[in-house]
């Protein structure tokens, strides 16, 4: 069998592709029940057809993450979850975090397991001291010059009436107009709302968990981090309804909406 390898004349490399290192972006499910019903349930609740943000998703590719679930959890059957993920326009294509009896259950239905990057202190022993210095200082240098810029902002200027939906892909959102309700918006950063919001707005809509909300008038019908939400069927406390304040996740790992009143 013939192997391509680098190793190869260059006169014998195909000209009709190229083999390339790729880092593309994933979203990841992460699975904190094993009621497959439900998770089906509530993922068609919220980015179905007839759920809350039907076209959230632009067939983004996604990691299903066993991490949160016993290891003792029994193994069941990925292919409706599959279905429903679909349904949601998701790509599954990898696992992660999962036993070796559920990863054998992923791997018969087309999925991988997911790489996992493993990064080893490099030995130092027997070096002196002074060239140690030196190999750290190199390394500090080649960092920075290979650092990526942040991402951008994404600005509206106009109301957004019932119907319309703005998603800001890779970067911040800012409105500086009204968010009727109806309208939608989202962002995989913060979402800032220079005027009334009555509409959705979600942030961290990729996963980012440091990305926060801000509104001049927080009046929403559904607000959420990382995927964690509130909608306006459980009220807004006076302290914060129809007031200049931000939402965020809380900081102790509960996966908890603080909402907030911004001070003067």
């Amino acid at each position: 069998m013939s192997v391509f390898s680098p190793s190869h004349r260059a006169d014998q490399v195909p000209a009709s592709f190229e083999i390339k290192s790729a880092q593309l972006p994933l979203v990841a499910l992460l699975l904190k029940s094993s009621d497959v019903d439900r998770v089906a349930k509530d993922l068609l609740a919220q980015f179905g057809s007839q759920g809350e943000s039907p076209d959230f998703f632009d067939h983004d590719a996604l990691v299903i993450d066993f991490s949160h679930l016993d290891p003792q959890t029994p193994v069941f059957d990925l292919v409706p979850l599959l279905r429903v993920l679909r349904t949601c326009s998701l790509v599954p294509v990898a696992v992660r975090g999962a036993s070796p009896d559920a990863m054998a259950a992923a791997l018969a239905v087309g999925l991988v397991e997911a790489p996992v990057e493993i990064h080893r202190a490099r030995p130092i022993a027997e070096v002196p001291e002074t060239v140690a210095v030196q190999e750290i200082v190199r390394e500090v240098v080649h960092e920075v010059v290979r650092e990526i810029p942040g991402p951008g902002t994404m600005v509206i200027d106009k109301p957004l009436r019932s119907g319309q939906k703005i998603y800001a892909r890779g970067c911040d959102l800012v409105v500086l107009a009204m968010v009727n309700q109806g309208a939608e918006v989202a962002a995989d950063g913060n979402i800032h709302v220079y005027a009334p919001l009555r509409g959705k707005a979600m942030a961290g809509a990729r996963g980012n968990t440091e990305a926060r909300i801000f509104s001049l008038c927080m009046e929403p019908e559904l607000i959420s981090i990382a995927g964690i939400y509130r909608t306006s069927e459980n009220a807004l406390p006076s302290t914060v309804h129809g007031k200049a304040a931000q939402v965020r996740l809380s900081n102790d790992g509960q996966d908890k909406l603080i909402i907030e009143a911004l001070k003067a």
